[in-house]
Formats: structure tokens, sequence, C-alpha cells
């Protein structure tokens, strides 16, 4: 069996160059020519098991930083050059490899200058955002991927669209769903479009919750899916296909700058559809205000998911009949964010939503408990929370389930209005007897300057650090 040959060149030069060797003494440690030595630091000779071995030997060389030492600057530089700023300008990989193989240096201070200027661009953002709180409109941007501009359109603008609630509407009727909507949509997607629906094991549908095969007319759904979430994937077709006029226009009217961002906009658009045709406007209101928004009875009511509730919470704001202003968020165990909505906008300047205090981070101790919490903002603005976990899809034993958590939440004046107001100690009007002990949280950690904080992860822009060698705070970002 012939021997591993390994081209590391560079590498080679690097190391002799540290020890302070001329090629002509390195060769002679190794027992080779210099002109031997000067082909492999050029790559024209590659390195054998025999050398490799003399190398570890003669100057205490481990073999695998020469097998493995540009791998963590390969991943880092394609990271910096997967930034929308640099998006392709590469064609591959191969020229990384170049980089990290014959300029270790040069790549190293490439990814230190990019992770400095991902530093910045944070910072600017959170200045931005502190400058829009104080009423200051600012013309700061950053580069962007087509999710970030679509979340950023949706978190900004009320989560209504009357145009797809009337055709929702309109599509109820012609359904005549009575308790059965399932059955009603695989009937018209096979009257009308002769589509029929099949629910597929995970072992047939490994990667997807929902596909179309459009030669022999099929829509699979996965069993991986919760019935309330196999019933969303049959919605959503039926929504893509009924309601694709107005669909387009409400792309139109959000002024997206490419055509990737419009199809995630048509997605999201799309799931709002199908939550509008599950949970019909007037019914699910009407029954909202009776229940005092519980969201078990809902859920129970029409036959959805806890999730599925909640995010309808946040779309009751039609003129004339408007709901409580719910605004939400999901985020992982990590705490990255999925979603983020709101009746009037998510309320970016007001609560922020990054305080690692909230009751959602906490949710995850206690899946599927319903944790409820009145929570205060550094102005002394309080909103009722409501936090739970979400089990995604199911797979099989050997599969980690997807698991995350739903912050659902309004203005702590509306708590009389809600059922899980109750859950609340003390009661009357803020600031009277009885008042609600509100926890104390900011919108993140940059822009909150609550002094003493436990939870606290990041020193905040508006402030230097205090780093007094006599004094050591509760934190490990004191400020002054």
């Amino acid at each position: 069996m012939a021997d591993p040959k390994i081209f590391a060149g560079p590498r080679i030069r690097r190391i002799r160059n540290s020890l302070g060797l001329t090629q002509t003494a390195m060769a002679e440690g190794l027992g080779i020519s210099p002109s031997y030595l000067n082909l492999i630091e050029r790559n024209q000779r590659p390195l054998t098991v025999q050398l490799i071995l003399k190398l570890a030997s003669a100057y205490h060389v481990e073999p695998e930083d020469l097998q493995a030492q540009a791998g963590a600057s390969i991943a880092a530089l394609k990271e910096a050059f997967a930034d929308p700023l640099l998006a392709g300008e590469l064609p591959g990989d191969q020229e990384l490899v170049e980089v990290a193989e014959a300029a270790p240096n040069a790549a190293a201070a490439i990814v230190k200058l990019f992770r400095a200027y991902r530093e910045q661009a944070a910072r600017l953002s959170d200045l931005s955002e502190l400058l829009v709180r104080e009423g200051k409109a600012t013309a700061l941007s950053a580069a962007r991927l087509p999710i970030d501009e679509v979340r950023e359109v949706f978190e900004r603008r009320p989560n209504h669209f009357p145009a797809i609630e009337e055709e929702a509407e309109a599509f109820t009727a012609l359904l005549d769903p009575g308790d059965d909507l399932g059955g009603a949509l695989k009937a018209w997607l096979k009257r009308e479009h002769g589509i029929a629906v099949r629910v597929l094991p995970v072992a047939t549908m490994p990667n997807w919750r929902r596909r179309y095969d459009r030669h022999t007319q099929r829509l699979f759904i996965s069993k991986r899916l919760s019935v309330f979430d196999q019933l969303r994937e049959i919605a959503m077709e039926a929504c893509l296909i009924r309601m694709s006029v107005v669909l387009a226009a409400q792309i139109e009217a959000l002024k997206l700058s490419s055509d990737e961002a419009r199809r995630l906009a048509r997605f999201e658009l799309g799931r709002y559809a199908v939550h509008a045709l599950m949970m019909p406007y007037r019914p699910f209101l009407a029954a909202a205000q009776r229940a005092r928004y519980d969201l078990d009875v809902l859920r129970s009511r029409f036959g959805v998911s806890f999730e599925q509730a909640a995010n309808r919470f946040t779309m009751l704001q039609r003129q004339g009949a408007a709901g409580v202003p719910f605004f939400m968020l999901e985020i992982d165990h990590a705490g990255n964010r999925f979603r983020r909505a709101g009746a009037q906008g998510f309320p970016q300047s007001r609560f922020g939503g990054e305080c690692p205090k909230l009751p959602v981070h906490a949710a995850f101790a206690q899946p599927g408990q319903v944790l409820v919490e009145a929570v205060e903002m550094p102005d002394g603005a309080e909103f009722l929370c409501i936090a739970r976990t979400l089990e995604g899809p199911q797979g099989s034993f050997t599969e980690r389930p997807r698991r995350t958590a739903l912050l659902l939440g309004c203005d702590i004046g509306f708590r009389d209005e809600i059922v899980y107001g109750a859950a609340l100690p003390g009661g009357g009007a803020k600031g009277g007897q009885g008042a609600v002990t509100a926890t104390p949280v900011g919108p993140a950690c940059r822009l909150c300057e609550r002094a003493g904080c436990l939870a606290r992860a990041e020193p905040p822009v508006t402030r230097p650090l205090g780093l007094d060698e006599m004094v050591t705070g509760l934190s490990a970002f004191d400020f002054q």
C-alpha cells in the first residue's frame, strides 16, 4: 500500500523560519538535499510518512499539525466570505484553501478584520435602535440577507392583512367545512385540481414536511408532523393555489428588493392565510373574548395547536373589531430568534425581547408548562408575558426532538381582559393598592443600563466599562 502524501510546503517553511534555520540546515537534519527541501516548500513534492516522522523526531513537530493546521482558518474564511457584503466574490472554496495554506497569517488577519467589522456592525445596529427609541431617525444600515429583510418588514408592520382575511372568509364560505376542515380541503383539492393528499411515514419523507409531485398530482405530507401541522400543510397548498392573486398583490406592496425575499414573503403570507382559514376572524375573536384569551380553550374549540392559536392572537386588529394587541417571539435553546410579530408591529423599541431574564428562557426548564410573568422595562413600561415550549416535528427514538419556546406578550393594562392576568400576584391599577410586582428586564444587554444585573451578558454601548481593580461588581461587565 502506498504511503499517504501530504502537500504542506508553507507550513514547513513557517516551522523552519520559526526555528531560525536555513534550508541547508533543515535539510541536513532531515537527511535530504536542500534542493529537495526547496521543492517541498514550494509544494512541488509531497511530505511522506517518513519525512513527517523525521520532523516529529528532529524538531518536535506534531504530525496532526501538518495535516490539519489550516482547517480552522478555512472554516473561519468561509464564514467571512459568506457575509452578504462578500457573497459571490469567490467561485468556490479552492482559493480559500490556497490562502489558508500559503499565507496563514494573512488569512488570520482577514478573519480578525471580519470579526471586527461584524462587531462594529452590531454596535451600529444597537446605537441605531437606541436613537430610534429617542425619536431620531437614522440612515445606518448593514449588508443583509434576504431573510433579514423579510423579517424586518414583517416585524415593523402590523401583523394584519385585511385583503387576505377577506379572501380567507370567502374560501371558508366556499368550502363550508363544518367540523372537518381537513376533509373539506382534501375534497376541494381533488375536485378542483385533481390533487390527491397522502400522508407518508418518516422513512419515506425524511427531509420534507410537504412535497407536491406535479407529475402524479399528489400532495405528500409527513407523518413526522402533528395532526395540527399536517392540517396546516394541506391548507398551505390550498391557500397558495386559491389565493395566488391576493398574495401576489400583498407581496408587491411590501416592496422587497430581491426574488428570494419575495419567495420568503410568499411563504410567510401563506402561513398567515392558513391561520385565517383555520381560525376565521369573527368566530375566533368572539370565542377569544368569551374565553378571555385562554389558549387551551381556543385550541380545543378550533382544533389547532397552542402555537397556531398564539400566532392568530397577533392578527386580531381589524378596524372596528380589534382584539387585545398581542405580540410574540419564538426562540430556541441557544436564543436564536425564529419569528417576531405583533398586532401593531413587534415593539422593538419598547420591549426589545432579547433580555435573558424573560420567562421565555425559563420555559425550557419546564417543558409544556405555561409561565405567566409581569416584566418592567427601564422606562417603567410594563408587559404581561406568557411563555411556553413548543414541540417540533417528531422523528424516531434516535433523533433529538426540536424544541422552541414562544413568548406572547401585551401591555400590562390589558391584564383584566386576559385569563392569565389572574396568575399575577396582586391586582388593581398600576401603582395602586395590590399592584403587580414586575420583574425588571431590559430590551437587550447592549441597550440596558440596569446596574448590578446578575444576568448581564454584554456591556451597554452607552456607558464606559468600570475597570476598577479595587472593586468587583456582580457582573463581569461593570460600567461607570
